[in-house]
C-alpha cells in the first residue's frame, strides 16, 4: 500500500490471521486494522496474536460482528474503512457485501459458493465501489493462472480459441493414511460443500454443469501421482468469460489416491442438499485429524493446436510450503489464499474500480506479478 487505509476483516479464523498479519508486516505504508467477529474474544484474541507477529508498528482493534442486525459501534467502523475483506464463511457473505454497498466501501471475499457470489454480483452492480469476488487460491490465484496461460498462448500462437485449459489445486498434508488418505488443512464444512455441489465447466465450447466427482482421473505432478476430480466452485467466471473459446475447461481438486474412494463410501446415498453436506462433514471430521503442516501443490495446463497445426501444450506447477511472515510462521493454505485477498485489496484501493469484478476482469499478469502474491507463489 501506497497510503494509509482503514481496513476491515470481518471474521477471525486463519485466514484472517493471515491476511491482518500479511497487510501489516509486507505493506509500504501499514494500514489501521479492525477485526470483527461474533465472538469478541476471538477477534481480540486475533489483533493481539497479528500486533505480536508483525516487526512494524500497527494500528489493530478488534470489534464484535454480530450476526444480525448492526451495532453502533459497527456503523461507527464501517464509517472509518475504506475497504472490507470477507474472510467469513460464504453464507454469510451477501449481508457483509450490503454493508460494503450502503457505507461505500469496497469489497473482496473468498467464498467458492455460487448462489451467494450471484446474489453480490447483483447487489454490486451498481456500486460506486469495487467488489472483487472469488479472490483466494481456487477461486482466485489459480483462475487467473489459467487466464493467463490462455492469453498468452493465444497471444503467442496467434489462435482465437484452444482445445483444453485445465487447473487444479490440492491443500494437502505431507503425509497420509488409510482409510481417508486425507488431513484437514482448511475448513471441513468448505471440503464437504465441495464435493456435494455441482460444477460448472465447458464441453465443446458450452457452459454446462456437471456433478461433482464424476470425472477421476490420475496426474502426475512433479514425479508424484495424484488423484484429480471435479468440485465445485473453483472455475470461477472462466466458464462463461472463456465460452465459445475453449473446447474444455474444468477446475479440479487434488488429493492423494485412494481419498475419493473413501469419500464416495460416506456419501453414496446422500442427495446434494444442505443436510447431506453437513452429515459429510460430521462424518469427515469423526476419522480426519487436523494437520498442521501443510502444503499446497497446483497444476495449470493449456493445449490446442497453433496456427500452423501443430498441437502445443504449456504446463505450470508450483508447491507451496509454510512460510514465516514477521514473527509468526503461517500454514501454506494461509498465505496462498490471503496473500491474493491482500492484493485485490490493493488492487481496489490504489484503482478506480466500480461495481462486481470477477477472476477474468483482472488483469491477470500484474495481479499475479504483484507485491503480495509474488512473495508467497514467486514472480508468474
Amino acid at each position: 500500500m501506497k497510503k494509509h487505509y482503514n481496513i476491515i476483516i470481518a471474521g477471525a479464523g486463519g485466514i484472517a490471521e493471515a491476511v491482518s498479519l500479511i497487510l501489516a508486516e509486507w505493506s509500504d505504508i501499514t494500514p489501521t486494522l479492525f477485526i470483527g467477529d461474533r465472538s469478541f474474544l476471538k477477534a481480540k484474541k486475533v489483533a493481539k496474536w497479528v500486533e505480536e507477529g508483525t516487526t512494524k508498528p500497527c494500528t489493530i482493534k478488534a470489534f464484535d460482528l454480530v450476526e444480525t442486525g448492526i451495532t453502533d459501534e459497527m456503523e461507527d467502523i464501517f464509517l472509518q474503512g475504506d475497504i472490507v475483506l470477507d474472510c467469513l464463511p460464504g453464507s454469510a457473505a451477501p449481508r457483509i457485501a450490503q454493508f460494503a454497498k450502503d457505507f461505500n466501501l469496497h469489497y473482496a471475499n473468498l467464498t467458492e459458493y455460487v448462489a451467494e457470489t450471484e446474489e453480490i454480483k447483483a447487489l454490486s452492480k451498481n456500486a460506486t465501489t469495487g467488489f472483487i469476488l472469488q479472490t483466494g487460491l481456487a477461486p482466485g490465484y489459480i483462475d487467473l493462472l489459467a487466464h493467463e496461460l490462455f492469453l498468452q498462448f493465444r497471444n503467442d500462437y496467434k489462435v482465437n480459441s484452444v482445445h483444453t485449459l485445465e487447473f487444479k489445486v490440492g491443500a494437502l498434508t505431507k503425509h497420509a493414511v488409510a482409510p481417508h488418505f486425507y488431513g484437514f488443512t482448511w475448513s471441513p464444512v468448505g471440503v464437504a460443500t465441495e464435493y456435494l455441489k455441482d460444477t460448472i465447466v465447458l464441453r465443446d465450447y458450452v457452459k454446462t454443469t456437471l456433478p461433482s466427482l464424476s470425472e477421476r482421473a490420475t496426474i502426475i505432478i512433479d514425479g508424484i501421482s495424484y488423484e484429480e476430480d471435479l468440485t465445485s466452485g473453483g472455475a470461477a467466471d472462466l466458464p462463461d468469460a472463456l465460452s465459445g473459446k475453449v473446447c474444455r475447461l474444468d477446475y479440479k481438486t487434488l488429493r492423494y489416491p485412494g481419498h475419493y474412494a473413501w469419500v464416495e463410501k460416506q456419501i453414496k446415498k446422500a442427495a446434494t442438499t444442505e443436510a447431506a453436506i453437513k452429515t459429510l462433514q460430521q462424518k469427515m471430521q469423526e476419522i480426519i485429524p487436523r494437520v498442521e503442516d501443510d502444503q499446497i501443490v497446483l497444476y495449470a495446463a493449456i493445449e490446442g493446436k497453433d496456427i500452423e497445426g501443430v498441437l502445443r501444450r504449456r504446463e505450470i506447477a508450483k508447491t507451496i510450503l509454510p512460510q514465516k511472515i514477521g514473527n509468526h510462521q503461517l500454514r501454506a493454505i494461509q498465505t496462498t489464499t490471503a496473500a491474493p485477498l491482500a492484493q485485490a485489496a490493493q488492487l481496489l484501493l490504489e484503482g478506480k474500480h466500480k461495481g462486481t469484478i470477477l477472476q477474468s476482469q483482472i488483469d491477470s499478469a500484474a495481479f499475479l506479478d504483484g507485491h503480495y502474491v509474488s512473495k508467497v507463489y514467486g514472480k508468474l
